[in-house]
C-alpha cells in the first residue's frame, strides 16, 4: 500500500471515528432521560431499524432484555457467541428463553474452526493464554457477526463491579454505538422485573454462579464478593475483550 493510500485511508478512518462520536453525543443528548425498554425501543425504532443487534451471553441476567426485545421486535438479531467452552445449562437456558419468548432473529456464533486447530489444537489455550482464548473464542468471532451492523447492545450494568460503575448509556467502541439500557439497573430492580413478567432464572444462578461464562473460566460466587468475581478468577483479568474499547 502507497504512503498516499494510507494517508487516504488514516483521513477516512478519522472523519469516521469524528462522526462516530458526534452521533454519540448527539444520542445521549436526546435521550438523556430514557433506559430501560423505554430507550431500546427508540434505539431500534427511531434511530437504527435493521442496523441493530442485541449481543446476549444468555446468561444470569440475560432474560431482561431478551423479553424487552420480544415486545418491541421480536425478529431483531440476537447474537450469541458459542464459544465451543459454555455450560451445558447455559445451552439448554437459551434454547428454552427463545421458545418461551418467541424471539425468531437469533444468530450462534462460533469461532473459525480453523484457527481453533491452528491456535488452540488441544483445547487448553484458556489455561496458558486466557487473553488469546478470548479474542479466538469471543472478541473476533464478535467483530464478524458485528459487520454490516451500525449498534448493538449490551447487558452490562454499574453493579456489576468497579471496572463497569462509570460506563455511560450510549457510548461507541470505534466502529459502532454501544447501547446499554440497563447499566443504571440495581440487582433487585433485575430480580423484580424478572418476577414481575415470570421469567426463568438460569438454572447455575441458585448455585451461586452469578456472572456466567465460558465453563474452564467460570466459579461459584462467595457471599459479599461482585457479581462478576466469578469470572477468571486469580487473575487480573476482569474482562473477556469485546468491551475493550473506546468510547466516549
Amino acid at each position: 500500500m502507497s504512503v498516499l493510500a494510507k494517508s487516504l485511508n488514516g483521513s477516512e478512518a478519522g472523519r469516521d471515528k469524528a462522526a462516530l462520536e458526534a452521533r454519540v453525543a448527539a444520542l445521549r443528548e436526546r435521550y438523556a432521560d430514557l433506559d430501560g425498554e423505554d430507550l431500546l425501543q427508540a434505539m431500534i425504532e427511531d434511530e437504527f431499524a435493521d442496523g441493530l443487534a442485541l449481543v446476549s451471553s444468555f446468561g444470569a441476567e440475560s432474560a431482561v432484555l431478551l423479553h424487552m426485545v420480544s415486545r418491541i421486535k421480536p425478529v431483531l438479531p440476537v447474537i450469541f457467541l458459542d464459544t465451543r467452552k459454555l455450560f451445558g445449562e447455559t445451552l439448554r437456558y437459551r434454547d428454552d428463553l427463545i421458545a418461551k419468548l418467541g424471539l425468531t432473529g437469533l444468530r450462534v456464533i462460533k469461532p473459525d474452526e480453523a484457527e481453533v486447530k491452528t491456535e488452540d489444537g488441544n483445547g487448553l489455550l484458556w489455561a496458558r493464554d486466557p487473553d488469546a482464548c478470548c479474542a479466538l473464542r469471543k472478541s473476533r468471532p464478535l467483530n464478524r457477526a458485528l459487520e454490516g451492523f451500525d449498534a448493538w447492545v449490551t447487558g452490562r450494568k454499574h453493579f456489576h463491579s468497579e471496572t463497569r460503575a462509570g460506563l455511560p448509556t450510549i457510548e461507541h467502541d470505534g466502529r459502532h454505538v454501544k447501547i446499554n439500557p440497563l447499566v443504571k439497573w440495581s440487582a433487585e430492580k433485575i430480580r423484580d422485573y424478572m418476577k414481575a413478567h415470570d421469567l426463568p432464572p438460569h438454572p447455575l444462578v441458585a448455585d451461586g454462579f452469578l456472572s456466567i461464562g465460558c465453563m474452564p473460566c467460570t466459579r461459584k460466587v462467595e457471599t459479599g464478593e461482585d457479581v462478576r468475581a466469578g469470572r477468571w478468577s486469580g487473575i487480573a483479568k476482569t474482562e473477556c475483550g469485546i468491551h475493550i474499547g473506546e468510547n466516549i
